[in-house]
């Protein structure tokens, strides 16, 4: 049987990673979402087993000394990892497989899995960047200027990826994803032009009155 595919998104928080990846997994039903574990409270709506694993910190410190995970990462206040095994058994199966985590852990993704295929997702401006996160109803105002103060360090990891889809049109930065799932994304490489001013305007913005 032929070895499935793991797909690793990564983007800064608001540039609507979420939204493309639920859309994305619509479809595209060949593609499985792998649910990570994480000990931060569900939000509304989320169900434990469809949207994460919700353990405990110690339980997630047990797992972190049993290398039960392929990666895993704190991210502000909480932490998430990727189940090892559970991953390691899709593959093996044929399964297509989906990861959203952060840049972190998706480095150590590569580490682990260099085949793997990593996808970073960017806003198409700061000010929609912004805009985004205010439009939320589940953050308060002190964790969206921490998150807006973090984008720039997020969006400098763009380098380490291996295609950049830029959300601006939702439905072309969908289907921009899609020809990437189906093996038709060589125009959507990481460091292609338009990427490469776009993430320096982020960043220029993001250092701004920095010492």
């Amino acid at each position: 049987m032929e070895r499935g595919r793991l797909y690793v998104v990564s983007a800064p928080s608001g540039a609507g990673k979420t939204s493309l990846v639920k859309a994305l997994m619509e479809r595209e039903p060949r593609i499985r979402f792998s649910v990570s574990y994480t000990t931060r409270k569900p939000r509304p709506k989320e169900i434990p087993g469809r949207d994460y694993h919700f353990v405990s910190m110690e339980r997630f410190d047990e797992m972190v000394a049993h290398d039960e995970f392929l990666e895993h990462a704190r991210v502000f206040d909480n932490c998430y990892g990727t189940g090892l095994r559970s991953v390691q058994e899709s593959l093996g199966n044929g399964e297509q497989l989906l990861l959203e985590i952060d840049w972190q852990g998706a480095r150590q993704v590569r580490a682990r899995l260099p085949e793997a295929r990593s996808i970073f997702i960017l806003p198409p401006s700061r000010g929609a960047l912004e805009q985004r996160l205010k439009d939320r109803s589940t953050d308060s105002e002190a964790v969206i200027e921490r998150r807006l103060r973090d984008a720039a360090e997020d969006i400098g990891h763009w380098t380490e990826f291996d295609h950049v889809v830029i959300n601006d049109r939702f439905e072309q930065a969908l289907g921009d994803l899609l020809d990437i799932t189906k093996d038709r994304g060589g125009r959507l490489i990481a460091n292609r032009p338009e990427v490469v001013r776009l993430a320096a305007e982020l960043l220029a913005v993001g250092t701004a009155g920095k010492p």
